[in-house]
């Protein structure tokens, strides 16, 4: 167990995306050329990626915090941010991917299959990309989306046909030995094998996996021992061998007490139904008598297999010290994992439907909510929330900008039909990092009060250049009027009409 890690919770958080910025060319001669803010990067995503030289979860058990990286932010001069970098994370194949709540996402089969299993933000928008005729100099950009951030479950499932089960010391590590080129631990104590063993073995024309799975004890399917931990491993199988060892000289077991306890186990093991696995106690069984190389051992295994061969069972004396009976009995699991795997090409892949969305569908809903604070309304979507999230709420005019686009989007009008009015309590996305505020209609940032409509200069507005002989009527006006307001002065200065203002005053009083 200590090189053997097969379920592990795993935390892992995806890159943010990065930040736009809010920038404004300037260039000799050109002071006011225009926003040129650049748009940040995209944050990385985590993916998990089937590799043949994994075989274990044990690395995530001692890391279980991966992060991404993060997106770059933007710059001047229209410079965009840098993506950040994948996260690929290497699983072996017949890793199962769950969330915290149990409800399974992906299920790994195949070399070089991958999964996203948190997607990176989005990176927040420059000034420039945020232009527009009615917004020529934006002085906002948005701000990158955070990434996933959750709890998952990786289970390895062995990838095997035929799975040995039974007792401790029943013989299972000998039997896949001799039946393949496998290698695992075999000694005369319990418990020797502590991890599942898998071993090729080739009957004829066909070509199969067998797994030496830790021995079951009465009450494995509720924890005791190491079954609980390694049933799992036989949830793939197609075939299920029991191996019984007859030459046991524990008191109160026999193999037909045996074989009813292992069984009563499988049937109260809960499968993954949403795997599409067949539960453990619908499967095919085979049931080997191992160890008749022992003399008292043979006797009770030619006793006992009329009687298990009257349940249906298909039955088996071998001995995998002596090697006999194995040929047979490779053979017969041959034959079912061949049925099995018929069966499964008949099997229909189930139609891919699209179904795109309707034309009336806003992509949020609002809700009516009572809470201890009081009544509040809350706007759950993808769209409101990720505007949310961008939004620098430090800036009026970014704020504007939200207003705007909830307005657009229709979320006001939603709001007037729940019953919303002026001053009341929304809230905008899900129960964490929602944000909360007071809803006022038709909401403005001010920033129109001084510079025109929100989002534009009034100085970029005149978009008029004279040309050379208008220059130069302008010119040659402005010396007429200076030269005729010297002549003024001049003339009021001979009529005397300038005095000292004190004197007059003294006059005056």
């Amino acid at each position: 167990m200590a090189n053997f890690v097969d379920r592990v919770v795993l935390h892992v958080a995806a890159g943010d995306g990065g930040h736009g910025v809010a920038s404004v060319r300037r260039e000799k001669f050109k002071p006011l050329g225009g926003p040129d803010g650049g748009n940040g990067g995209r944050g990385g995503n985590v993916v998990l990626v089937v590799d043949p030289q994994s075989t274990t979860l044990l690395d995530y058990h001692h890391h279980p915090h991966r992060k991404a990286t993060n997106g770059k932010p933007g710059a001047g001069d229209e410079r965009n941010g840098a993506d950040g970098e994948d996260l690929l994370l290497p699983v072996p194949e017949g890793t199962v991917v769950k969330s915290g709540s149990g409800d399974v996402l992906a299920d790994l089969v195949g070399m070089g299959a991958t999964y996203v299993i948190a997607r990176g933000g989005r990176g927040g928008l420059g000034n420039k990309a945020l232009a527009s005729p009615r917004r020529k100099a934006p002085g906002f950009a948005l701000l990158g989306e955070p990434g996933d951030a959750l709890d998952v479950v990786l289970e390895l499932k062995t990838l095997a046909d035929v799975a040995l089960i039974g007792y401790p010391s029943a013989g299972k590590s000998s039997l896949v030995s001799v039946l393949s080129a496998a290698r695992p631990k075999i000694a005369d104590y319990p418990f020797t094998t502590l991890v599942p063993n898998l071993g090729v073995v080739t009957a004829g024309d066909e070509r199969f996996t067998v797994a030496d799975v830790p021995g079951l004890i009465p009450g494995a399917s509720q924890g005791k021992g190491l079954g609980l931990e390694f049933l799992r491993h036989v949830e793939r199988c197609s075939v299920l061998v029991h191996v019984i060892d007859c030459a046991t000289l524990e008191p109160g077991r026999d193999p037909l007490s045996d074989l009813d306890v292992i069984e009563e186990e499988l049937s109260q093991y809960v499968a993954d139904e949403s795997l599409g696995g067949k539960p453990l106690s619908e499967r095919t069984r085979i049931v080997v008598l191992n160890k008749a190389d022992v003399p008292e051992a043979r006797e009770l295994a030619e006793m006992v297999k009329p009687d298990l061969e009257a349940r249906g069972l298909e039955v088996f004396i071998v001995s995998a010290v002596a090697r006999t009976g194995l040929r047979e009995l490779g053979f017969a699991m041959a034959r079912h994992v061949a049925e099995a795997r018929k069966a499964l090409e008949v099997v229909e892949v189930p139609r891919v439907v699209l179904r795109p969305k309707a034309v009336d569908d806003s992509g949020f809903t609002v809700t009516r909510e009572n809470t201890p604070d009081g009544e509040i309304f809350r706007v759950v979507g993808e769209r409101p929330t990720r505007w949310v999230r961008q939004t620098d709420f430090s800036n009026d005019e970014a704020v504007g900008y939200l207003a705007d686009r909830l307005n657009r989007a229709g979320v006001e009008e939603a709001l007037f039909k729940a019953g919303a009015v002026a001053g009341a309590t929304v809230v905008i996305g899900a129960t964490d990092n929602a944000v909360v505020f007071d809803w006022e209609p038709t909401m403005s940032a001010g920033a129109e009060l001084l510079a025109g409509p929100r989002g534009t200069d009034l100085r970029l507005e005149d978009a008029h250049r004279p040309t050379r002989d208008q220059k130069r009527e302008d010119y040659a006006a402005r010396r007429a009027a200076k030269t005729a307001a010297r002549e003024e002065l001049a003339a009021e200065r001979k009529a005397g009409h300038w005095a000292d203002a004190a004197s007059e005053d003294d006059d005056e009083l």
